[in-house]
């Protein structure tokens, strides 16, 4: 599982969260805490910064909301980001700097790193995307299983119990998604990894890869 391990996925300069991943293993671990790290480092952003919007919402001055978008706290909405017309933050939502969540695409207890982009009709649930990690129109994380049960992660001949019911996707730096292709609950993606359009992704896909199928899964040259 060292493909999983957070060092090998993120470069943690690129999110105002790094704290909330100090002594974790693996990046799900994270997801249960994200609400309460909004909560605890909200009232503390620089207020010539930041503005408090509502309950447990802090949107940095020079971010650029629709007037359109959704957005319920816990939240943090970080300098540079945009929030695209009908955007829909559900809550437990950190949208890094520079980060793009476009029009009609659903947030919920997610971290985006800076500049990652989700920018048309995506839904990211219960994942954590890299910096200038991107999905394509219509690419989905799926959180939960079809029987309900607790995610579990695999890679290869190894597979480890997360004790969580719902998982979307990790996404590793500058990882690429192809439109309308489905992240299944669980999937890690190494960093600099491309996802062919249209896939059914599940597992630890490596880092600088191409992802054409389950099947075919070749280095990057």
């Amino acid at each position: 599982m060292e493909q999983c391990l957070i060092e090998n996925l993120y470069d943690m300069s690129g999110t105002i969260a790094a704290d909330i991943f100090k002594g974790l293993k693996y990046p799900w671990e994270a997801l249960p805490l994200i609400g309460d790290f909004i909560k605890k480092i909200g009232p503390t952003l620089d207020k010539e910064i930041y503005e408090q919007k509502g309950e447990n919402i802090w949107i940095a001055k020079s971010a650029s909301v629709a007037s359109s978008a959704s957005i319920t706290g816990p939240c943090i909405i970080c300098e540079g980001a945009t929030l695209r017309q009908c955007a829909f933050v559900r809550g437990n939502a950190i949208v890094g700097e520079g980060a793009t969540v476009g029009n009609s695409t659903e947030l919920k207890n997610v971290i985006l790193f800076r500049d990652c982009e989700v920018p048309h009709y995506n839904y990211v649930g219960d994942s954590i995307l890299g910096i200038k990690a991107h999905l394509g129109a219509g690419a989905i994380t799926s959180n939960v299983k079809a029987d309900r049960k607790n995610v579990v992660v695999k890679d290869k001949d190894h597979s480890y119990e997360t004790g969580l019911r719902k998982i979307g996707a990790m996404l590793g730096d500058h990882v690429e998604v192809g439109c309308n292709s489905v992240l299944n609950p669980g999937t890690v993606v190494g960093r600099y990894t491309n996802i062919y359009p249209l896939s059914s992704v599940r597992g630890v896909v490596p880092e600088y890869s191409i992802y054409k199928s389950s099947e075919v899964i070749v280095k990057k040259k």
